[in-house]
C-alpha cells in the first residue's frame, strides 16, 4: 500500500492532495468534515497518511495550512475542510517551479497572498505574532510581486513571493473576513479564479471595514513604506496593484449576475470567514458590499 501523499501543484492541487490524504480510512463523506464547530473530531485521524507539499504557485499558502477548500458542485458552495493532520509534514518551496507561471496567474495568486495578509492583519482577535507575520508578508508583496509579474525568471522575486504566500496562510489562523466570504460563493458559482475574485472585492470590503481598521492601516502603511502613512495610502496602493495587473474593477466583469446577488449575499454571510471580519456583517451588509462591487462604487 501507499504510505503517503505528495501534493504537487497550485492551491487547488495542494488542497486536493491534502483532502485525498484526509479521506484515507474515513467512512463519512468529505462534507461532514466542514470547518464548523467540532466537525473535525469526526475524523479517524489514525488512518491519515503523511503529506509532502510541493507548491507551484505563490498565493494560497496551502502548503502550510491545515485545511482544503473544496467546491461542492451540487450546491455550488465552497467548503473549508479542516483537520490538524492535513498539515503537510514536509514542504518543498523551490522557486524554479514557479518560474514559468504566466504573468496573469502570478498576479492573481499574489493578490490572494495579499488578501490573506490584509484580512489576517485586520481581524479583530488578539494575535500580535500573526499580525507581525502578515505585515512582513505585505512588505514582501509590495517589494517583490510587481517584479515577479514583470520578470518571472527573477528567482529572488519568486523566492520572496513563496515566503509571502506561506506567511499569509500562517497569519490567517488569526482570521479572514468578508473579502473571502464574498469571493468563495462567486468563485464556486462562476468558476472564477480565487485570487482574482479576492482582488476584485478587496477595496470594497476595505472601505466597508474602514471605521474599524483606519488606525491599523496607518501603522501598516508606515511599516511597508508607503508615502501616505494612513488608510488612503494603503487603498491607493491596492488600487495601483489592481490597475497594474489589469484586475477587473467590478464584480459584474467577473460575470456576476444581479439576479443572483441575494443568493450570494446569503452564502457570504454563512461563510466561516465572516466571523473574522472587523465590522459585523450580516446578509444586508454583504449585499451592500456586493452592490458596491457590482457598481464599482468606492
Amino acid at each position: 500500500g501507499h504510505d503517503g501523499v505528495i501534493a504537487f501543484g497550485g492551491g487547488s492541487g495542494l488542497d486536493a492532495g491534502k483532502a485525498i490524504a484526509l479521506m484515507v480510512g474515513q467512512t463519512r463523506p468529505i462534507w461532514d468534515f466542514e470547518d464548523v464547530g467540532d466537525n473535525w473530531t469526526r475524523v479517524n485521524a489514525d488512518t491519515v497518511p503523511p503529506i509532502v507539499a510541493v507548491p507551484t504557485t505563490s498565493g494560497t499558502g496551502s502548503e502550510v495550512g491545515r485545511a482544503s477548500v473544496i467546491t461542492n458542485e451540487e450546491t455550488h458552495r465552497k467548503l473549508i475542510i479542516f483537520h490538524p493532520t492535513m498539515m503537510p509534514s514536509v514542504v518543498i518551496c523551490d522557486p524554479a517551479l514557479v518560474a514559468g507561471l504566466p504573468p496573469h496567474i502570478t498576479a492573481a495568486t499574489g493578490m490572494d497572498a495579499l488578501a490573506h495578509c490584509i484580512e489576517a492583519y485586520s481581524a479583530p482577535s488578539y494575535h500580535p505574532m500573526a499580525e507581525g507575520i502578515a505585515v512582513e508578508g505585505m512588505r514582501l508583496i509590495r517589494e517583490w510581486l510587481p517584479i515577479a509579474v514583470k520578470d518571472g525568471a527573477n528567482m529572488e522575486a519568486r523566492s520572496h513571493m513563496m515566503c509571502a504566500a506561506a506567511m499569509g496562510a500562517t497569519a490567517f489562523q488569526k482570521g479572514l473576513g468578508a473579502i473571502h466570504s464574498l469571493s468563495h460563493p462567486v468563485g464556486a458559482i462562476y468558476d472564477a479564479h480565487h485570487g482574482l475574485t479576492n482582488a476584485v472585492f478587496m477595496p470594497y470590503v476595505m472601505m466597508f471595514n474602514r471605521p474599524a481598521i483606519d488606525q491599523k492601516m496607518g501603522r501598516l502603511a508606515h511599516f511597508i513604506g508607503l508615502e501616505k502613512a494612513n488608510f488612503d495610502g494603503v487603498m491607493e496602493w491596492v488600487m495601483e496593484l489592481r490597475a497594474t495587473f489589469n484586475v477587473p474593477h467590478t464584480a459584474k466583469e467577473l460575470g456576476v449576475e444581479e439576479s443572483r446577488m441575494d443568493e450570494i449575499a446569503v452564502m457570504a454571510e454563512q461563510d466561516p470567514s465572516t466571523g473574522g471580519n472587523p465590522v459585523k456583517a450580516g446578509v444586508a451588509e454583504m449585499r451592500q458590499m456586493l452592490e458596491a462591487a457590482m457598481e464599482g462604487r468606492l
